[in-house]
Order: C-alpha cells, then sequence, then structure tokens
C-alpha cells in the first residue's frame, strides 16, 4: 500500500534521514568502535547493544527512503472556509455537550491518542472538504455509524510539534 504524503511530509522524511545519516551515524560508529576495544566480542554487552543501536539507525534510514520513493504526493490546500489537511477542526458530537479536537493529517503523522486523526480515517475522510456549521455523517462500518457537526476550523498550519510515526 502506498502512503500518501504531503510535500511537508517528505520535508521531515528527508530532515530525519539527512540528521541519521550525518550526525546519528557516526556517533553511533563510535559506540561500536569504543565497545569492541573492550575485548572478547562473544560476551561483550556493551558492543552488542551498539551494534543494535547502530543497525536500528541503518532500518529506520532505509525505511524512510522507501516511503518517499512509494509515496503518493498529495496537495494539503483547501479553501478558506473547508476543512483541509493539516487544519484543526472542532467538533460536536451529537447527543454530546463537550466539544473535541482533532487534526486533520496523513497517516504517517496520525496519532488519536494526541488528536492527530488520518485522512484515512472514517473521521478524517468525513470531514475532509466540509464547512463550519456542517452536520457530518461519519461511516465507521455497515453497523456504526454517527453524526458531528464543525465548530471551528483552525487553518494555522505549525506541524512543528507532529511526529512521524516509527514504524
Amino acid at each position: 500500500m502506498k502512503d500518501k504524503l504531503t510535500q511537508s511530509d517528505i520535508k521531515k522524511m528527508e530532515e530525519e534521514i539527512e540528521y541519521r545519516k550525518v550526525t546519528l551515524r557516526s556517533q553511533l560508529l563510535e559506540h561500536v568502535k569504543t565497545a569492541r576495544a573492550h575485548g572478547d566480542l562473544s560476551e561483550n554487552f556493551e558492543y552488542k547493544a551498539a551494534k543494535q543501536e547502530k543497525n536500528r539507525n541503518d532500518s529506520r534510514i532505509r525505511y524512510l527512503e522507501r516511503m518517499i520513493r512509494s509515496a503518493i504526493v498529495i496537495d494539503d490546500s483547501s479553501r478558506d472556509d473547508e476543512v483541509g489537511i493539516n487544519n484543526t477542526v472542532t467538533v460536536l458530537f451529537d447527543g454530546e455537550d463537550e466539544e473535541e479536537k482533532y487534526k486533520i493529517v496523513t497517516t504517517v503523522r496520525s496519532d488519536s491518542l494526541r488528536g492527530l486523526i488520518s485522512i484515512d480515517s472514517p473521521l478524517g475522510k468525513a470531514l475532509l472538504k466540509h464547512r463550519i456549521g456542517d452536520r457530518v455523517h461519519v461511516v465507521v462500518d455497515d453497523n456504526i455509524s454517527y453524526y458531528v457537526t464543525i465548530k471551528d476550523i483552525d487553518k494555522t498550519t505549525d506541524d512543528s510539534q507532529d511526529k512521524l510515526r516509527a514504524y
């Protein structure tokens, strides 16, 4: 399955790759060399741990590069009065008195515990392209659905705190 990424997602991935290749890789290689110098490698826990950390870093680099190569690049622009990617939406669930805020993001940045809802989730799909005041029908599956009303749309796109998921 190809992931949908915005140019911002790709830029963050490229920055992480650069950091991991230029800065982190040399530090991890130094840790491996230092641990190797401590003697017998068969019983050297520090060497094994350093080697594992280096391998995890290399694996993450390969993963990010593969994601960028295979991604479907999507446009994150939307009209001023409608919900789009990277917008924070305040919704009211039918039958409840409390409002909830969700930021609509791509799948690689989704984290429902932090209110980051994927564009491929039932709620994310339903909210896209709707406006303040719209009552939106959210379909989870054939048996479950609910309604929300859009109360506010924040178009601020500060995504500096959003982290890419580390699969």
